[in-house]
């Protein structure tokens, strides 16, 4: 039974580590349409780099231990968030 409950926890902390770094990459590349001039504006990468950091805030909001991230988990989130980030702000400025 304990076996059961730690691989839920692992998965609940995965899919919300998922899910966070997601939607702060889809925010960011929003942002960066509605406050940038155009791709080659800086301003859209930093809010890329305000997003990569608001996931950890986030994240110790919804009750995840970010202490015990390795630098595996911190290159996913920041990748995760790149990733959405840079489709959403690509297919904004095609559009």
């Amino acid at each position: 039974m304990t076996e059961t409950l730690d691989k839920q926890a692992a998965h609940r902390r995965g899919v919300t580590v998922t899910t966070v770094a997601c939607l702060t990459g889809v925010a960011a590349g929003l942002g960066a349409h509605v406050v940038a001039s155009g791709a080659t504006d800086r301003l859209g990468v930093v809010l890329l780099v305000a997003a990569v950091a608001l996931n950890l805030g986030v994240v110790r909001i919804l009750g995840v231990d970010v202490e015990g991230f390795s630098a595996k988990d911190h290159l996913y989130t920041a990748f995760m968030t790149f990733s959405l980030w840079f489709v959403t702000w690509g297919v904004l400025l095609s559009a």
